[in-house]
């Protein structure tokens, strides 16, 4: 039993890593904007955050006019509500992104603000405009940090995973990324600690292995002079 689980897992692995690739593929192709030269190809499997806000959005690079092409791959796993990508504009100019996956994936582009750009929803007026120029490759920004968030339509179940691959380009292109971002570790929470509260905790845990350390039994002095250890 634990045999055909196990498999059963690497089965849906497999394919999930087939849907992907052929994902970055397909939008690869269908894509107008022309190649430079011999192109150089870079990629990256990394782990979502478990964060569900703007702030543990995934790096997926920078895009730089007639230069740089961003592809990311991934899915809205049962019960994942949103995900979050974040790309550097360097040059001013105008922004494709192309689109392929599951029906029912919802597309937004907001500013480094957080005010939506662009959006996927046909009823979302001036920004669903502003997505079909996006699309075209007609949509002007200026240079600075953006966000892509991917959640589900509305009327989607979200017990149903979405896989999808999204593409940005400004112009040609001679240098390729791609990013396939996997889902956030067991038991992440997604916070990180600084440098300052690394430290803190660092000493707290020593200051806890010290107070094991002190022997049972002893006077109120004896205990107390034993303790200043805690704080060397």
């Amino acid at each position: 039993m634990a045999d055909d689980a196990l498999s059963s897992v690497n089965s849906l692995v497999s394919s999930l890593n087939a849907s992907i690739n052929n994902a970055v593929e397909a939008i690869k192709k269908s894509q107008s904007n022309q190649a430079v030269g011999d192109v150089k190809e870079f990629s990256k499997t990394v782990k979502k955050s478990a964060l569900t806000t703007a702030g543990g959005a995934t790096d997926i690079g920078v895009i730089s006019k007639n230069t740089t092409r961003l592809n990311v791959a991934s899915t809205l796993a049962p019960n994942d509500k949103v995900d979050f990508y974040k790309f550097k504009v360097v040059t001013s100019g105008e922004l494709t992104m192309g689109q392929v996956g599951d029906d029912g994936v919802h597309v937004q582009l907001m500013n480094r603000l957080g005010r939506v750009m662009a959006d996927s929803d046909p009823k979302a007026g001036d920004n669903y405009t502003a997505f079909k120029k996006l699309q075209a490759g007609n949509l002007s920004v200026d240079k600075g940090d953006y966000t892509l968030r991917v959640t589900r339509d509305k009327g989607q179940s979200d017990k149903d995973p979405k896989n999808y691959a999204m593409q940005l380009v400004m112009g040609n292109y001679s240098q390729d990324y791609d990013t396939v971002a996997k889902q956030p570790a067991k038991g992440d929470t997604g916070l990180t600690l600084t440098t300052g509260q690394q430290a803190m905790l660092d000493g707290l845990n020593q200051a806890i292995g010290s107070m094991n350390s002190i022997p049972t039994g002893q006077t109120g002095t004896q205990k107390l002079m034993g303790s200043f250890s805690l704080f060397v």
